[in-house]
């Protein structure tokens, strides 16, 4: 119940996979089990440690909150195994209420409002040039992540991090990025978990 209700406050927080949310209902419960199968057996103990060494998450990179709730969801685990469930209810209640405290004063700020920025461009155009003026004009930060060629080597697609310094100015930036490109393809979405 305190995995699920973790889950359910992260899952209304953020967006996230709802298998991570699974993940976090399952692992105290895993995590209880196990160690209340090892509890006193040595042996058992350094085979367990060893078949949790095996274990990661291959699938994606995973953000620092998320890794840290899979910790706590584990830590929650123990506390219920080793029969504290008073304070396994209190610890599961103080992280809720410290989420809920960040993510109500610090909301936009935790990510630090980074966004992608996709555009691609004519191979004679000088971008860093062109676009870094637009760049500092509209974004307090801006880190070129990655340029792949298309279209036969004839245009560039630039990939950036970008922090803009008003929100409310994106539609702004994405023309004058325009008049810069020659009008191509242009996308400012939510920065991903790893450029690909």
């Amino acid at each position: 119940m305190l995995g699920a209700a973790l889950a359910l406050i992260h899952s209304r927080l953020n967006k996230s996979d709802p298998a991570y949310g699974l993940t976090l209902v399952l692992m105290p419960l895993v995590t209880q089990t196990v160690i209340m199968m090892v509890n006193g057996n040595v042996g058992t103990g350094i085979a367990v440690a060893g078949a949790f060494s095996f274990v990661r998450f291959r699938s994606m990179q995973y953000k620092a909150q998320d890794i840290m709730l899979i910790f706590v969801a584990v830590a929650i685990g123990l506390a219920c195994s080793i029969g504290y469930l008073g304070f396994a209810v209190l610890f599961t209640l103080i992280i809720i209420v410290i989420m809920l405290l960040f993510h109500h004063f610090f909301a936009g700020s935790l990510s630090g409002g980074h966004k992608e920025l996709r555009i691609t461009v004519p191979e004679g155009l000088d971008y860093e040039k062109e676009l870094g003026e637009c760049l500092k004009q509209y974004t307090s930060y801006a880190q070129l992540m990655s340029v792949k060629t298309t279209n036969m080597g004839s245009l560039y697609r630039l990939v950036y991090d970008v922090v803009l310094i008003n929100q409310a100015d994106s539609q702004n930036f994405l023309n004058e990025l325009r008049i810069r490109n020659s009008n191509l393809e242009i996308s400012l979405g939510v920065f991903p978990e790893a450029v690909q």
